[in-house]
């Protein structure tokens, strides 16, 4: 089993950045792809980015391909997500979670963790 724990989340203006962390318990983080999601008021949970095992591949959802990026420490267990030039529609909470692959990057595997809010002002 492993168990998740996002930080990082905050208050920033429009046009500002934010780092994510979370940080994943378990012997095995290393040989799983990680994945990041967010979920709007109101809305479903949606993909956000994607990164393999290795690190050595990565995908991102459209609607922050060139802004976001992910990586990885499997040396750290943790698994990041720097924001850049965040938009007041980026407001969600954020979870981190292990996909099956990069390509079924929506199957999730673990029980979510309690997300970290980030919350962009216009």
């Amino acid at each position: 089993q492993v168990q998740l724990v996002e930080s990082g989340g905050g208050l920033v203006q429009a046009g500002g950045s934010l780092r994510l962390s979370c940080a994943a318990s378990g012997r095995t983080f290393s040989s799983y792809a990680m994945g990041w999601f967010r979920q709007a008021p109101g809305k479903e949970r949606e993909f956000v980015a994607v990164i393999s095992w290795s690190g050595g591949t990565t995908y991102y959802a459209d609607s922050v391909k060139g802004r976001f990026t992910i990586s990885r420490d499997n040396a750290k267990n943790t698994v990041y997500l720097q924001m850049n030039s965040l938009k007041p529609e980026d407001t969600a909470v954020y979870y981190c979670n292990a996909v099956a692959t990069v390509t079924f990057r929506t199957n999730t595997l673990y029980p979510w963790g309690q997300g970290t809010l980030v919350t962009v002002s216009s």
